[in-house]
């Protein structure tokens, strides 16, 4: 006979209890965590939103007014009307002096107020996740002001460093309000990274996944960082759409993958852009490092790598018949991709090419000379700009290996900037969400897998790490989570005897003991082995410096208890959580059936040394023989 069906069968409604208490003990054990992601979201939304409100701003007054000049913009990029149009007529030449203006101003605002502001911030935001530093509060303003006005005055740079710096900043400090935990406060660190490239992008699953993936240079994710970047970029994204909009930046044409034999070509181009993205990371440290030794005051330096940005600028705008497309190696670029996607048939490789490798020196004389901005936005013009060039010239030559040269710029801008910051899979998806097409996600994961593959271990962002062992931030629980599968047993050996002192024994007897001993700790234990505590050799030094003293001191006097000996199936994590208690270089071994007859004793250096043979795969080396040596 069938057993009757459980309660929990016959209505559906039984598990509900337990479901809700499921639900509130994950949100006691992440409520404070997830309800400041919110807060996180909110704040990044609105410095977003601050952000582009004042290259907007900056841009107009500077590069519109004084300059002349208008640089295209994508479709979706945000507007501000209450601007108005300008009438100023293009003057070429002032493309030497605004943006070496705003390099001075920028320069003088970062190294007086912020230094560390300089450069690219998400680098400096992966640097404190890394190694638990806070960001100072003035950091993200200063670097707000100073990339609005680098950028907009011509500097080659992009919006993601100064805004993942100001999300990340606050994060950082809401973490350090709210007393959390450091482990939660570094979530709350990269929450915000994620949430200001959510809203600047409008890409917010591309966020979450950034702020989780950029940490490291190996295909690691920082998986607790995934959902509470998730939310706060949720939050960020709806707080910025609320002021302008919700479209994506770029218009893209519908693109389709239907023909396998297509993947050729793209392979191709992911070989191109990890070529070029080699160049693009040696080109912008080279000038980083030429910067830095160039014996002038650092504030000095934004002028003059902004000053040779416009050079370039002008230098190929009248190269290429005065179009002002050539001038996208200055400021953002983005206007050049948003007409290579749409008409990519009016350009030509060579212009394109030529922006692209622009872009590589403009960028690097901008931000490696200290000016303040992002690497991310000149990364997508450096790989849209370089893929299109592939993709028109096989078009022109070969038109089946490129029938639709417009989306070689799509998975140029994901396989370059993959292979550039080490970050395959956010990348292929920020560009579709920044380009509303999602047609092309097989051959984009197809382009950056291979782009990253195929490009070496230079990275724009020198402060990621190989994987997570290597990181400051997890070497505690990494080491921990290694040696729990070890035991103290290890360290004994069966036929060897213990140096030990009795409590009557004179202080000359001691130092002989303790001079005879491997370690600096000795036990003093009865007449049947059982341990007493501990007589500590510099404890004893101290103690001697009394010479009258000296005749009447025994063990006993010298003594000082052991909390919690260790016994041979102690885990070496709980191990070495007993050494910090008893503040001991060594420890002594009692058996294990509570009798404390000692039975060896075990060094702090022990555990390390366990802890590098477990990792390295080195468990069968033989041990310190000279552990237990000596008579009892």
């Amino acid at each position: 006979m069938e057993a009757p069906a459980s309660s929990h069968s016959l209505h559906p409604v039984g598990w509900f209890p337990e479901f809700l208490k499921l639900g509130q003990k994950r949100l006691r054990a992440q409520g404070r965590v997830l309800g400041s992601c919110i807060l996180v979201g909110i704040v990044a939304g609105l410095g977003a939103v601050l952000f582009s409100a004042a290259c907007h701003v900056v841009v107009h007054y500077t590069l519109d007014e004084v300059a002349g000049y208008r640089a295209r913009t994508p479709a979706g990029e945000a507007v501000l009307p209450w601007l108005g149009d300008t009438q100023t007529p293009l003057r070429p030449w002032l493309l030497l002096i605004v943006p070496a203006v705003g390099g001075l101003i920028s320069g003088l605002i970062v190294f007086t107020f912020a230094p560390e502001a300089e450069g690219h911030g998400t680098d400096a935001a992966i640097a404190a996740y890394h190694n638990g530093t806070p960001i100072r509060p003035r950091v993200p303003l200063i670097k707000l002001v100073a990339s609005a006005i680098t950028i907009g005055t011509g500097g080659s740079g992009g919006r993601e460093g100064p805004i993942a710096q100001i999300g990340a900043g606050f994060g950082s400090l809401l973490g350090r309000l709210l007393k959390l935990r450091p482990a939660e406060t570094r979530i709350l660190l990269a929450a915000g990274m994620g949430a200001g490239i959510s809203a600047i992008f409008r890409a917010p699953l591309a966020g979450a996944l950034f702020a989780a993936e950029v940490m490291y240079s190996s295909p690691e994710f920082e998986a607790e960082a995934i959902l509470p970047a998730g939310l706060a970029s949720v939050v960020a994204y709806c707080t910025f759409g609320i002021f302008f909009g919700w479209g994506q930046l770029f218009d893209a044409p519908h693109l389709q993958f239907n023909n396998p034999w297509q993947l050729a070509p793209y392979l191709l181009l992911a070989l191109f852009m990890a070529l070029l993205a080699m160049l693009y990371t040696r080109t912008f440290y080279w000038f980083t490092s030429w910067f830095k030794h160039w014996r002038i005051p650092a504030a000095l330096k934004p002028m003059f790598g902004a000053a040779a940005t416009g050079l370039i600028g002008v230098l190929l705008y009248y190269a290429f018949g005065r179009r002002q497309l050539a001038l996208s190696v200055t400021s953002f670029g983005y206007g050049i991709l948003q007409e290579a996607m749409k008409q990519p048939t009016s350009m030509t490789a060579a212009l394109l090419l030529a922006v692209a490798l622009g872009k590589i020196m403009t960028t690097g004389l901008t931000i490696g000379s200290g000016g303040s901005g992002g690497v991310f936005g000149p990364s997508m013009v450096i790989g849209g700009c370089g893929g299109g060039a592939l993709g028109l010239f096989l078009h022109a030559n070969w038109p089946w290996l490129a029938p639709q040269p417009e989306s070689f710029v799509i998975l140029g801008m994901a396989g370059f900037f993959a292979a550039a910051a080490k970050t395959p899979f956010s990348t292929l998806v920020i560009v579709a969400e920044m380009t509303g097409d999602y047609q092309m996600i097989l051959p984009a994961l197809w382009v950056c897998t291979i782009a990253y593959l195929l490009s070496d271990s230079q990275s724009l962002y020198r402060s990621q790490v190989a994987r997570r062992s290597l990181s400051p931030a997890h070497q505690g629980s990494y080491v921990r989570e290694v040696l729990a599968g070890l035991q103290v047993k290890q360290f004994l050996q069966p036929d060897a005897t213990v140096i030990c002192l009795h409590p009557n024994d004179p202080l000359s007897t001691v130092l002989q003991r303790l001079a005879a001993a491997p370690t600096t700790v000795v036990p003093v234990v009865d007449d049947q082995q059982h341990l007493l505590g501990v007589v500590n050799l510099e404890e004893v030094h101290l103690a001697t410096q009394s010479p009258d003293l000296r005749p009447w001191l025994l063990a006993e006097d010298l003594m000082r208890p052991v909390a919690n000996p260790l016994t041979p199936d102690d885990r070496l994590d709980e191990a070495q959580e007993t050494f910090v208690e008893n503040d001991l270089l060594a420890l002594p071994v009692i058996e294990s059936n509570g009798s404390k007859r000692v039975i060896g004793m075990v060094r702090r250096a022990d555990i390390a040394h366990a802890y590098l043979r477990a990792v390295h795969g080195e468990a069968g080396l033989p041990m310190d023989q000279t552990l237990f040596l000596g008579p009892a």
